[in-house]
């Protein structure tokens, strides 16, 4: 079975059993059809890991776009954008103004630049020029939030910052990373978000010669929504599969080069998806 189908399913549990409900409190979300507040059962401080060289982190409950969710993560550290028409899936959509801009935030701090010793550089840049020139420096990171451009940005990011740490196996250098999370949606973005994370992962290595190791994934706020709740149960009940295999084409050395076409995804056996998942807004 899948080790990711493992964590999602232990993460889930100790959610539902050990949570705190916030049903009755004062919140943030409404569900977009009907006003109303969407409720969850959560935990702090869920930490899980993932290791890249074992296995490729795929839930195998229901199927995970694996394409689409590169896809966003080119859209945010590739071309940098903040633009839903750049973007192929419409998961943003409801956060766009009339031109497609989510404002200040996700690509856009990406792109902005910043001086770094002198030179002008922007965050991914600065991160694959660090992994080049200086491995094992401890300052490897992005991070998109930035509480100066948060009032413009059509929402706050949830996966905000990735910190890159470089170690060594026999003649090999190994990049490994942690993800931070302030808020996640077990249902609706956890496979998503852990899969899309290891692809940028495993792109970032392989154009500086490296081996893509552990995505240390760390959430702050890990929750169900109320309306979420009969799905996971269901979910909880099925049969998992093995890890698809999943590889990245070897020829790509440059980030700014790959595209969708360079994820390649076998033996992907999975459970049913689960259509319409309600989303809270």
């Amino acid at each position: 079975m899948s080790y990711a189908d493992i964590l999602f399913k232990e993460t889930c549990r100790d959610i539902l059993t050990n949570g705190t409900d916030t049903r009755g409190e004062k919140v943030r979300p409404k569900w977009e059809d009907t006003g109303e507040y969407a409720y969850t059962i959560k935990k702090f401080g869920v930490v899980n890991r993932y290791d890249l060289r074992k296995e490729f982190p795929a839930i195998t409950l229901r199927r995970i776009a694996l394409k689409s969710a590169m896809d966003e993560i080119l859209w945010i550290y590739q071309k940098k954008s903040n633009n839903v028409h750049d973007l192929n899936s419409h998961i943003w959509d409801s956060w766009a103004d009339e031109k497609g801009s989510i404002g200040t935030c996700y690509g856009d701090v990406i792109r902005r630049k910043f001086l770094y010793k002198g030179e002008e550089t922007d965050q991914m840049d600065y991160v694959l020029r660090q992994l080049r020139e200086n491995p094992y420096s401890r300052r490897i990171m992005t991070n998109m939030y930035q509480f100066e451009y948060l009032h413009s940005g059509g929402l706050d990011p949830c996966c905000y910052s990735m910190t890159y740490n470089v170690t060594k196996e026999g003649d090999s250098l190994v990049l490994n990373a942690v993800l931070n999370q302030r808020s996640q949606d077990m249902l609706a973005a956890n496979g998503w978000n852990v899969a899309q994370y290891a692809i940028l992962l495993m792109m970032v290595a392989q154009v500086n010669g490296m081996v893509p190791g552990e995505l240390v994934h760390i959430i702050a706020d890990a929750h169900i929504y109320d309306r979420h709740v009969p799905m996971i149960r269901e979910l909880l009940e099925r049969e998992e599969y093995p890890a698809p295999r999943v590889w990245l084409n070897p020829e790509v050395k440059d980030f700014y080069q790959f595209t969708t076409e360079d994820l390649h995804v076998e033996d992907y056996k999975t459970g049913e998806q689960i259509r319409n998942i309600p989303i809270a807004v």
